[in-house]
């Protein structure tokens, strides 16, 4: 090998993909590659130009736009023109010189031999750098009008010192601070730590309800290392953390100092249209008309969100927690009805209200884990969760088409019982099964013991990660899973029906929910929400650092386009769905949305080249 050659082939054994190849593949590449000079402002490749070759930078800078915005900027070691080159189309982006370049070029022959011998080298360039998709959610995440309120920094929202007392202070001694400071609530702290917080509904509660004497020291009647928030965090993370917990105040804190509270009432001060205040207005309902009648709010919640910068993630994770509240306030009606539970229960959410990603228009989907000495015959359990189901349908939670409810008696089952279901879920997946195990490995507790589901899947997801025909049926299922967008990177759109000449999100969505699905059970990874367990496999080593990145970027654009939908088809009087009309974006949206469809398609064919097949 001559000199140069031998550089070139230094050169790409420092970069990937090209660092895992083997090394007589790495001595044969660079005799096919040709090498060109840019000088600085050189259009070395335009919209509609042919993809026929891989451009690899070797030294200097090329800028890659799309219709004049900057997308990517790809330095010594980079690529660029992958995606048409992969999907055998014209070239959509521009490529220009930002300085005098040196590149590589792979012709397009040259690099499909390399790519059917070493599938890896496809995954890698398949989709184009996840910074084009993180580039596309924030432009499309702008805020639509004014500042966005609900990112301002808890800092902005302190409005004085912190007060507070001793441990030792007695809880007269506090309630009087408390009146004086005009406040509803006081910091407990010994030199300059946080002990615990004792607010007025502590006093009501632990105090006065209570009969405690009002001279015993307040250390007695705190609420004990209470959840504090960074004076970074935004108001939507305090707003997030007090909806989840059902607290209302908040410590903030600043290098282990304590710099003052955030309260609920602040946040409504920001907005009224708030998730904490329809959580506290639910939680106040004393007959189901009344949850009904808030629950109705939600879909203004989610405009509000949508126009003030929130993100699909922390959007699906405020729906969640309105979902659980409207719930458990449903199961407390029911209870209060009833009479006491016959035994130690946990309600449970399933599927996308589980994993905090639903949507508007998100079906029901829960069910009931008994603790093993409860008796699923017992006709309370079916009177509960008639009554539940019930009032989400009331509250616009359509029912389960699929009977994945706790209104099934398949699905209201002891500890055990659920052990066994999953086992012959792993034992014998059966199409049926497959599909239940889906639903069901997304379970969360949302009322009562939240132990026994715990409990149980620290037991059972193990148990499918062990399972490999489980694992190959459900890769299968993800790999059934196509988005809508053709060969040829065109939409594949609906062609008949109610939504025809539409594009069914949905199905792009649940790709990736899929996915990340199997590549967790692989992991023995207990995580619930799709990013966390893409994060879980890339720390497993079982799914590539940019993969992980690319999937997770994919799915936040999907999720929000989709959220962007249904907001407007409510504004419209109309019922919310996951079919978009593509007509209805922006060119940029338009390719953007490909980009996402190319990167989960290409991580299927990804997945399905390393899986065992299903016999």
């Amino acid at each position: 090998m001559d000199v140069e050659l031998a550089e070139i082939r230094d050169f790409l054994a420092q970069h990937p993909p090209f660092d895992a190849l083997p090394d007589d593949v790495l001595d044969r590449l660079p005799s096919r590659c040709s090498v060109s000079y840019a000088r600085r402002g050189t259009v070395v490749l335009s919209p509609g130009d042919p993809g026929d070759r891989l451009y690899l930078v070797r030294s200097g800078a090329v800028d890659i736009t799309d219709e004049g915005r900057l997308v990517d900027r790809v330095g010594a070691g980079g690529g660029f023109g992958m995606s048409a080159l992969v999907e055998h189309v014209p070239a959509r982006y521009a490529a220009t010189a930002r300085e005098d370049t040196l590149l590589l070029e792979l012709p397009q022959a040259d690099f499909d031999a390399l790519v059917a011998e070493h599938p890896a080298v496809a995954v890698h360039f398949a989709a184009t750098h996840h910074g084009r998709i993180t580039a596309a959610i924030t432009q499309l995440q702008a805020p639509v009008r004014g500042s966005a309120v609900l990112k301002t920094s808890v800092r902005e929202l302190l409005r004085g010192e912190p007060v507070s007392v001793a441990p030792s202070a007695t809880v007269a001694e506090g309630a009087r601070v408390m009146t004086r400071a005009g406040v509803s609530s006081l910091l407990v702290m010994q030199d300059g730590a946080l002990l615990g917080i004792v607010t007025d509904r502590d006093l009501r509660r632990r105090v006065l309800a209570a009969g405690v004497a009002p001279d015993r020291p307040v250390s007695e009647v705190m609420t004990a290392d209470p959840v504090t928030l960074p004076a970074r965090a935004l108001a939507l993370e305090a707003m997030l953390e007090m909806t989840g917990r059902n607290i209302h105040h908040l410590p903030v804190v600043e290098d282990g100092q304590v710099l003052g509270l955030v309260t609920t009432t602040d946040l409504v001060r920001l907005e009224r249209s708030n998730p904490v205040y329809v959580v506290a207005d639910v939680q106040r309902q004393q007959d189901v008309p009344g949850v009904v009648e808030q629950a109705a709010r939600v879909p203004a919640v989610v405009a509000q969100l949508v126009r003030e910068d929130a993100s699909a993630a922390d959007v699906g994770r405020v729906l969640a927690a309105l979902t659980d509240a409207l719930t458990r306030r449903l199961v407390a009606l029911a209870e209060a009805d009833l009479g006491p539970a016959p035994g130690r229960y946990a309600w449970t959410a399933l599927g996308s209200t589980a994993r905090e990603e639903q949507g508007l228009g998100s079906d029901q989907d829960h069910a009931l884990v008994l603790a093993d000495d409860a008796d699923p015959a017992d006709p309370w359990w079916a009177a509960l969760a008639e009554r539940v189901t019930e009032g989400l349908e009331a509250c616009g939670r359509p029912r389960c088409a699929g009977g994945a409810m706790a209104t099934n008696p398949r699905w209201r089952l002891r500890l055990g019982g659920w052990r066994a279901q999953f086992g012959r879920w792993s034992d014998e997946p059966t199409p049926d099964a497959v599909l239940r195990a889906a639903i069901f490995y997304d379970m969360r507790a949302v009322d009562g013991d939240a132990g026994l589901v715990d409990t149980l899947r620290a037991e059972v997801v193990p148990m499918g990660g062990r399972s490999d025909l489980l694992l190959a049926h459900l890769t299968a299922q993800a790999a059934r899973m196509r988005p809508p967008i053709g060969f040829f990177r065109g939409f594949v759109l609906e062609d008949a029906g109610e939504h025809r000449d539409t594009l069914d999100l949905k199905r792009g969505i649940g790709a990736v929910v899929q996915l990340a699905r199997v590549h967790a059970l692989r992991a023995s990874s207990t995580a619930l929400g799709t990013g966390e367990r893409l994060a879980a496999a890339r720390d497993a080593g079982l799914l590539a650092a940019e993969s992980a990145t690319d999937l997770s970027d994919a799915l936040e654009l999907l999720s929000y386009l989709r959220l962007r939908h249904q907001v407007a088809r409510v504004a419209a009087g109309e019922a919310p769905d996951s079919h978009l009309d593509p007509r209805q974006l922006g060119s940029l949206d338009r390719r953007h949305l490909r980009d996402a469809f190319a990167i989960v398609r290409s991580a299927q064919q990804g997945l399905t080249s390393r899986s065992p097949q299903v016999g």
